[in-house]
């Protein structure tokens, strides 16, 4: 449940953040950000969800380690903005510490998960994805 809160309190924070300041922001299609932002996004619930959702725990290792992936193709191709790349370093880094944990999920349906440590992982990406987010605000 406390899982479940989190998600959707991230999902929240993280689309107010991309939504930008208002009226002073540029449209989406000049803000060089918005694309960052977007995939940011959608990696960072992607990430969480995988999280919540469990299963197999190679599976779900398998899962992080792709958005882990996908935040070094962006880093690669978000441009020369070192704030930016440091962002996202930290958030391919807490994928990653989320995907060595993956692999100590146990495997049976019926185990308890540590749902504190789920929680701990999801929002430690979560703030990660608001990091990147920020710096690529920030000007």
């Amino acid at each position: 449940m406390t899982s479940t809160a989190l998600l959707f309190a991230g999902a929240l924070l993280l689309t107010g953040c991309a939504a930008g300041g208002g009226g002073a922001e540029a449209s989406a299609s000049a803000d060089p950000c918005e694309a960052v932002r977007v995939e940011v996004r959608d990696i960072s619930n992607g990430a969480q969800n995988a999280l919540t959702a469990g299963g197999e725990p190679a599976d779900v290792q398998a899962s992080l380690e792709g958005y882990s992936e996908r935040v070094d193709a962006l880093d690669e191709s978000a441009g020369d903005d070192e704030a930016v790349s440091d962002a996202l370093e930290a958030l391919g880094e807490k994928i990653d510490d989320a995907a060595e944990f993956a692999a100590t999920l146990p495997a049976a349906p019926e185990a308890e998960v540590d749902a504190d440590a789920v929680a701990e992982h999801q929002t430690a990406i979560q703030e990660s994805a608001a990091e990147v987010t920020s710096a690529c605000g920030a000007e």
